[in-house]
Protein backbone atom coordinates (compact mmCIF):
# COMPACT_ATOMS: atom_id res chain seq x y z
CA UNK A 1 0.00 0.00 0.00
CA UNK A 2 1.37 3.42 -0.92
CA UNK A 3 2.23 5.76 1.92
CA UNK A 4 -0.31 8.55 2.44
CA UNK A 5 2.54 11.06 2.12
CA UNK A 6 3.18 9.84 -1.44
CA UNK A 7 0.25 12.00 -2.52
CA UNK A 8 2.32 15.09 -1.71
CA UNK A 9 5.16 14.09 -4.05
CA UNK A 10 5.42 14.91 -7.72
CA UNK A 11 5.93 12.01 -10.18
CA UNK A 12 9.61 12.95 -10.57
CA UNK A 13 10.06 13.03 -6.78
CA UNK A 14 8.40 9.64 -6.46
CA UNK A 15 10.69 8.21 -9.12
CA UNK A 16 13.75 9.64 -7.39
CA UNK A 17 12.58 8.27 -4.03
CA UNK A 18 12.07 4.83 -5.57
CA UNK A 19 15.52 4.95 -7.18
CA UNK A 20 17.14 5.92 -3.88
CA UNK A 21 15.34 3.08 -2.10
CA UNK A 22 16.66 0.60 -4.66
CA UNK A 23 20.20 1.83 -4.17
CA UNK A 24 19.88 1.56 -0.41
CA UNK A 25 18.24 -1.86 -0.52
CA UNK A 26 20.81 -3.36 -2.91
CA UNK A 27 23.92 -1.58 -1.63
CA UNK A 28 25.56 -4.97 -1.00
CA UNK A 29 25.75 -5.75 -4.72
CA UNK A 30 28.95 -3.74 -5.10
CA UNK A 31 30.70 -5.83 -2.45
CA UNK A 32 29.53 -9.23 -3.67
CA UNK A 33 30.37 -8.32 -7.27
CA UNK A 34 33.90 -7.29 -6.27
CA UNK A 35 34.17 -10.54 -4.33
CA UNK A 36 33.12 -12.41 -7.47
CA UNK A 37 35.85 -10.57 -9.42
CA UNK A 38 38.36 -11.71 -6.83
CA UNK A 39 37.16 -15.31 -6.95
CA UNK A 40 37.35 -15.35 -10.75
CA UNK A 41 40.80 -13.75 -10.74
CA UNK A 42 39.90 -10.78 -12.95
CA UNK A 43 42.46 -8.31 -11.49
CA UNK A 44 45.25 -10.88 -11.53
CA UNK A 45 44.48 -11.83 -15.12
CA UNK A 46 44.74 -8.22 -16.33
CA UNK A 47 47.88 -7.61 -14.25
CA UNK A 48 49.52 -10.77 -15.63
CA UNK A 49 48.57 -9.83 -19.20
CA UNK A 50 50.51 -6.60 -18.83
CA UNK A 51 48.25 -4.48 -21.00
CA UNK A 52 44.51 -3.78 -21.50
CA UNK A 53 42.43 -6.82 -22.50
CA UNK A 54 39.36 -7.20 -24.66
CA UNK A 55 36.37 -8.85 -23.06
CA UNK A 56 36.80 -12.04 -25.07
CA UNK A 57 40.49 -12.32 -24.20
CA UNK A 58 39.73 -11.65 -20.54
CA UNK A 59 37.05 -14.35 -20.45
CA UNK A 60 39.28 -16.91 -22.16
CA UNK A 61 42.03 -16.29 -19.59
CA UNK A 62 39.72 -17.16 -16.69
CA UNK A 63 38.46 -20.52 -15.47
CA UNK A 64 34.83 -19.88 -16.31
CA UNK A 65 32.41 -21.98 -18.30
CA UNK A 66 31.96 -20.85 -21.94
CA UNK A 67 28.23 -21.16 -21.38
CA UNK A 68 28.50 -18.21 -18.98
CA UNK A 69 30.32 -15.92 -21.44
CA UNK A 70 27.09 -14.09 -22.44
CA UNK A 71 26.62 -13.00 -18.81
CA UNK A 72 30.18 -12.02 -17.97
CA UNK A 73 29.93 -8.40 -19.12
CA UNK A 74 27.31 -7.83 -16.40
CA UNK A 75 30.05 -8.28 -13.79
CA UNK A 76 32.62 -6.09 -15.53
CA UNK A 77 29.99 -3.40 -16.06
CA UNK A 78 29.46 -3.10 -12.29
CA UNK A 79 33.21 -3.01 -11.62
CA UNK A 80 33.68 -0.28 -14.25
CA UNK A 81 30.81 1.66 -12.67
CA UNK A 82 32.59 1.71 -9.33
CA UNK A 83 35.91 2.72 -10.84
CA UNK A 84 37.99 -0.42 -10.24
CA UNK A 85 38.22 -1.26 -13.92
CA UNK A 86 38.66 1.15 -16.82
CA UNK A 87 36.93 0.49 -20.14
CA UNK A 88 38.78 2.05 -23.06
CA UNK A 89 36.97 2.17 -26.38
CA UNK A 90 38.38 0.52 -29.50
CA UNK A 91 39.94 2.96 -31.94
CA UNK A 92 38.40 0.84 -34.69
CA UNK A 93 34.64 1.32 -34.37
CA UNK A 94 34.07 -1.72 -36.53
CA UNK A 95 35.50 -3.99 -33.82
CA UNK A 96 32.78 -5.33 -31.54
CA UNK A 97 33.77 -7.33 -28.48
CA UNK A 98 30.81 -8.66 -26.58
CA UNK A 99 27.49 -7.30 -25.38
CA UNK A 100 29.09 -4.45 -23.43
CA UNK A 101 30.33 -2.77 -26.61
CA UNK A 102 33.75 -2.00 -27.97
CA UNK A 103 36.72 -1.71 -25.67
CA UNK A 104 39.67 -2.90 -23.65
CA UNK A 105 39.70 -3.43 -19.91
CA UNK A 106 42.53 -2.26 -17.68
CA UNK A 107 43.01 -1.86 -13.94
CA UNK A 108 42.35 1.56 -12.43
CA UNK A 109 45.43 3.23 -10.85
CA UNK A 110 44.28 2.30 -7.34
CA UNK A 111 43.81 -1.30 -8.44
CA UNK A 112 47.29 -1.52 -9.94
CA UNK A 113 48.69 -0.41 -6.60
CA UNK A 114 46.42 -2.69 -4.60
CA UNK A 115 47.27 -5.76 -6.65
CA UNK A 116 51.00 -5.29 -6.03
CA UNK A 117 50.63 -6.36 -2.41
CA UNK A 118 47.47 -8.42 -2.78
CA UNK A 119 45.05 -6.84 -0.28
CA UNK A 120 42.16 -7.93 -2.54
CA UNK A 121 42.41 -11.12 -0.50
CA UNK A 122 41.34 -9.21 2.61
CA UNK A 123 37.81 -9.00 1.20
CA UNK A 124 37.41 -12.72 1.79
CA UNK A 125 38.49 -12.38 5.42
CA UNK A 126 36.12 -9.49 6.06
CA UNK A 127 33.10 -11.71 5.44
CA UNK A 128 33.67 -13.68 8.62
CA UNK A 129 35.59 -11.24 10.78
CA UNK A 130 34.13 -7.83 9.96
CA UNK A 131 30.51 -8.28 8.99
CA UNK A 132 29.52 -10.16 12.13
CA UNK A 133 30.23 -6.99 14.12
CA UNK A 134 28.37 -4.76 11.66
CA UNK A 135 25.33 -7.00 11.86
CA UNK A 136 25.23 -6.46 15.64
CA UNK A 137 25.13 -2.67 15.45
CA UNK A 138 21.37 -2.51 16.04
CA UNK A 139 21.64 -4.85 19.02
CA UNK A 140 24.47 -2.74 20.43
CA UNK A 141 22.28 0.36 20.54
CA UNK A 142 19.89 -1.55 22.79
CA UNK A 143 22.45 -2.92 25.26
CA UNK A 144 25.29 -1.63 27.45
CA UNK A 145 28.21 -3.28 25.61
CA UNK A 146 31.25 -1.06 24.87
CA UNK A 147 31.07 -1.77 21.12
CA UNK A 148 29.14 -3.70 18.49
CA UNK A 149 32.25 -5.82 18.08
CA UNK A 150 31.93 -6.83 21.75
CA UNK A 151 28.27 -7.68 21.18
CA UNK A 152 29.29 -9.96 18.31
CA UNK A 153 32.27 -11.68 19.92
CA UNK A 154 31.99 -11.13 23.68
CA UNK A 155 35.48 -9.67 23.53
CA UNK A 156 37.11 -6.29 22.92
CA UNK A 157 38.65 -5.70 19.50
CA UNK A 158 42.26 -5.56 20.71
CA UNK A 159 41.75 -8.58 22.94
CA UNK A 160 40.33 -10.58 20.03
CA UNK A 161 43.29 -9.68 17.82
CA UNK A 162 45.79 -10.70 20.51
CA UNK A 163 44.15 -14.11 21.03
CA UNK A 164 43.18 -14.88 17.44
CA UNK A 165 46.44 -15.30 15.52
CA UNK A 166 44.81 -15.40 12.09
CA UNK A 167 42.79 -12.20 12.62
CA UNK A 168 45.75 -10.48 14.27
CA UNK A 169 48.10 -11.28 11.40
CA UNK A 170 45.51 -10.12 8.86
CA UNK A 171 45.00 -6.84 10.71
CA UNK A 172 48.71 -6.05 11.10
CA UNK A 173 49.41 -6.91 7.46
CA UNK A 174 46.73 -4.51 6.28
CA UNK A 175 47.95 -1.78 8.64
CA UNK A 176 51.47 -2.25 7.27
CA UNK A 177 50.26 -1.79 3.68
CA UNK A 178 48.29 1.27 4.68
CA UNK A 179 51.30 2.74 6.47
CA UNK A 180 53.59 2.15 3.51
CA UNK A 181 51.23 4.02 1.21
CA UNK A 182 50.83 6.89 3.64
CA UNK A 183 54.54 7.31 4.34
CA UNK A 184 55.35 7.39 0.64
CA UNK A 185 53.09 10.43 0.41
CA UNK A 186 54.08 12.02 3.71
CA UNK A 187 57.84 12.00 3.28
CA UNK A 188 57.53 12.80 -0.41
CA UNK A 189 56.05 16.27 0.09
CA UNK A 190 56.80 19.35 2.17
CA UNK A 191 56.01 17.51 5.41
CA UNK A 192 59.25 15.61 5.11
CA UNK A 193 60.80 18.66 6.78
CA UNK A 194 58.97 17.71 9.98
CA UNK A 195 61.43 14.84 10.39
CA UNK A 196 64.58 16.68 9.40
CA UNK A 197 67.14 17.11 12.14
CA UNK A 198 65.66 14.48 14.44
CA UNK A 199 68.20 12.13 15.97
CA UNK A 200 65.80 9.62 17.53
CA UNK A 201 62.11 8.89 17.06
CA UNK A 202 59.68 6.48 18.74
CA UNK A 203 56.87 5.10 16.60
CA UNK A 204 54.21 4.33 19.22
CA UNK A 205 52.26 1.14 18.44
CA UNK A 206 54.38 0.89 15.33
CA UNK A 207 53.52 -2.74 14.61
CA UNK A 208 56.05 -4.53 12.45
CA UNK A 209 58.00 -1.35 11.73
CA UNK A 210 56.77 -0.29 8.28
CA UNK A 211 56.77 3.41 9.13
CA UNK A 212 60.07 3.27 11.00
CA UNK A 213 61.77 1.46 8.12
CA UNK A 214 60.54 4.10 5.67
CA UNK A 215 61.85 6.87 7.91
CA UNK A 216 65.28 5.30 8.47
CA UNK A 217 65.64 4.79 4.73
CA UNK A 218 64.80 8.43 4.05
CA UNK A 219 66.77 9.75 7.04
CA UNK A 220 69.67 7.34 7.64
CA UNK A 221 71.08 9.46 10.50
CA UNK A 222 67.90 9.00 12.50
CA UNK A 223 67.44 6.09 14.92
CA UNK A 224 63.88 4.77 15.09
CA UNK A 225 62.39 2.82 17.97
CA UNK A 226 59.23 0.83 17.37
CA UNK A 227 57.08 0.39 20.48
CA UNK A 228 54.30 -2.19 20.55
CA UNK A 229 52.94 -4.96 22.74
CA UNK A 230 55.09 -8.08 23.29
CA UNK A 231 53.04 -10.40 21.01
CA UNK A 232 53.55 -7.98 18.10
CA UNK A 233 57.24 -7.36 18.66
CA UNK A 234 58.14 -11.02 19.27
CA UNK A 235 60.92 -12.19 16.94
CA UNK A 236 61.25 -8.78 15.27
CA UNK A 237 64.87 -8.07 14.33
CA UNK A 238 66.25 -4.54 14.36
CA UNK A 239 69.33 -3.01 12.79
CA UNK A 240 71.90 -0.34 13.54
CA UNK A 241 69.33 2.46 13.43
CA UNK A 242 66.13 0.46 14.04
CA UNK A 243 65.11 -1.02 17.37
CA UNK A 244 61.99 -2.96 18.40
CA UNK A 245 60.84 -2.52 22.00
CA UNK A 246 58.07 -4.53 23.65
CA UNK A 247 56.03 -2.37 25.98
CA UNK A 248 52.80 -0.53 26.75
CA UNK A 249 52.32 3.14 25.83
CA UNK A 250 50.08 3.55 28.89
CA UNK A 251 53.00 2.56 31.11
CA UNK A 252 56.07 4.12 29.51
CA UNK A 253 57.33 5.35 26.16
CA UNK A 254 61.07 5.07 25.43
CA UNK A 255 63.08 8.29 25.50
CA UNK A 256 63.60 9.96 22.12
CA UNK A 257 63.92 13.27 20.36
CA UNK A 258 60.45 12.82 18.84
CA UNK A 259 57.38 10.67 19.39
CA UNK A 260 55.13 9.66 16.49
CA UNK A 261 51.44 8.91 17.11
CA UNK A 262 50.09 7.77 13.76
CA UNK A 263 46.39 6.86 13.91
CA UNK A 264 46.64 6.13 17.64
CA UNK A 265 44.57 8.71 19.49
CA UNK A 266 41.36 7.93 17.57
CA UNK A 267 41.37 4.50 19.23
CA UNK A 268 40.97 5.95 22.72
CA UNK A 269 38.72 8.27 24.71
CA UNK A 270 39.84 11.71 25.89
CA UNK A 271 41.02 10.55 29.31
CA UNK A 272 43.09 7.73 27.84
CA UNK A 273 44.59 10.09 25.26
CA UNK A 274 45.72 12.45 28.03
CA UNK A 275 47.55 9.53 29.66
CA UNK A 276 49.28 8.73 26.39
CA UNK A 277 50.27 12.35 25.83
CA UNK A 278 51.67 12.70 29.34
CA UNK A 279 53.89 9.69 28.66
CA UNK A 280 54.93 11.33 25.40
CA UNK A 281 55.89 14.45 27.32
CA UNK A 282 58.00 12.38 29.73
CA UNK A 283 59.70 10.56 26.83
CA UNK A 284 60.79 13.69 24.95
CA UNK A 285 64.47 14.58 25.26
CA UNK A 286 65.80 18.05 24.52
CA UNK A 287 63.72 20.37 22.36
CA UNK A 288 61.83 17.52 20.77
CA UNK A 289 58.35 17.17 19.35
CA UNK A 290 55.31 14.95 19.24
CA UNK A 291 53.98 14.29 15.74
CA UNK A 292 50.28 13.46 15.68
CA UNK A 293 48.81 12.01 12.51
CA UNK A 294 45.06 11.57 12.71
CA UNK A 295 41.86 12.29 10.87
CA UNK A 296 40.09 15.65 11.24
CA UNK A 297 36.37 15.33 10.62
CA UNK A 298 34.04 17.87 9.00
CA UNK A 299 36.60 19.57 6.80
CA UNK A 300 34.48 21.77 4.47
CA UNK A 301 37.11 21.58 1.71
CA UNK A 302 36.68 17.82 1.15
CA UNK A 303 35.13 16.51 -2.03
CA UNK A 304 32.16 14.13 -1.86
CA UNK A 305 34.22 10.97 -2.12
CA UNK A 306 36.61 12.06 0.61
CA UNK A 307 33.71 13.06 2.84
CA UNK A 308 32.12 9.64 2.35
CA UNK A 309 35.39 7.93 3.25
CA UNK A 310 35.56 9.97 6.46
CA UNK A 311 32.05 8.88 7.40
CA UNK A 312 32.98 5.25 6.76
CA UNK A 313 36.10 5.44 8.93
CA UNK A 314 34.16 7.12 11.72
CA UNK A 315 31.60 4.29 11.60
CA UNK A 316 34.43 1.74 11.68
CA UNK A 317 35.65 3.31 14.90
CA UNK A 318 32.12 3.16 16.34
CA UNK A 319 31.47 -0.48 15.44
CA UNK A 320 34.82 -1.96 16.41
CA UNK A 321 35.99 0.22 19.28
CA UNK A 322 33.04 2.31 20.40
CA UNK A 323 35.21 5.35 19.62
CA UNK A 324 35.02 8.23 17.14
CA UNK A 325 37.02 10.42 14.81
CA UNK A 326 37.34 13.99 16.11
CA UNK A 327 36.61 17.25 14.34
CA UNK A 328 38.77 20.37 14.68
CA UNK A 329 36.78 21.71 17.62
CA UNK A 330 37.05 18.40 19.48
CA UNK A 331 40.81 18.37 18.94
CA UNK A 332 40.98 21.89 20.33
CA UNK A 333 38.91 20.84 23.34
CA UNK A 334 41.60 18.25 23.90
CA UNK A 335 43.76 21.12 25.19
CA UNK A 336 46.21 20.48 22.34
CA UNK A 337 47.57 23.41 20.37
CA UNK A 338 47.24 21.53 17.08
CA UNK A 339 48.81 22.98 13.98
CA UNK A 340 46.57 21.81 11.14
CA UNK A 341 49.16 21.57 8.40
CA UNK A 342 47.19 19.38 6.04
CA UNK A 343 43.61 19.56 4.89
CA UNK A 344 44.12 17.26 1.94
CA UNK A 345 42.63 13.84 1.49
CA UNK A 346 44.96 11.14 0.22
CA UNK A 347 43.30 8.84 -2.32
CA UNK A 348 41.34 5.96 -0.84
CA UNK A 349 42.51 2.50 -1.80
CA UNK A 350 39.03 1.45 -2.79
CA UNK A 351 37.18 3.92 -4.93
CA UNK A 352 34.19 5.10 -2.96
CA UNK A 353 35.12 4.04 0.56
CA UNK A 354 36.90 1.42 2.61
CA UNK A 355 40.57 1.92 3.19
CA UNK A 356 42.03 5.43 3.26
CA UNK A 357 44.98 7.48 4.28
CA UNK A 358 43.41 10.08 6.61
CA UNK A 359 44.03 13.73 7.10
CA UNK A 360 47.03 14.79 9.11
CA UNK A 361 47.53 17.05 12.09
CA UNK A 362 50.84 17.92 13.69
CA UNK A 363 51.53 19.32 17.14
CA UNK A 364 54.80 20.51 18.63
CA UNK A 365 55.43 18.99 22.06
CA UNK A 366 56.59 22.22 23.61
CA UNK A 367 53.32 23.86 22.56
CA UNK A 368 51.00 21.51 24.42
CA UNK A 369 53.30 20.23 27.18
CA UNK A 370 52.40 23.22 29.33
CA UNK A 371 48.75 22.15 29.30
CA UNK A 372 49.39 18.61 30.60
Amino acid sequence: MADHNDQNLTPSELLLAETQSWNQLYFFIEHVTLKCALQLGIPNAILKHGKPMTLSKLMSSLSISPSKYPYFHRVTRIIVRYGLLILQKHEDNNVDDGDDGKGYYSLAPADRYIMKDGPWNSMEDQDSFFFKAWNCLGDWFRNEDPSAFYTAYGDLFWGKLSRDTSSGNWFHANMARDSQSFMNVLIGNELKDVFKGLTTLVDVVGGTGTVAMALTKKFPDMKCIVLDLPPVEANMLGSENLEFVAGDMFQKIPAANAVLLKWILHDWNDEECVKILKNCKDAITGSGKVIIIDLVMENPELDDESFQAQLFIDMLMLVFLGRKERNKKEWENFSLMLILLLQTYFDSWFKGGGLTSPLTSLSEADEFARTL
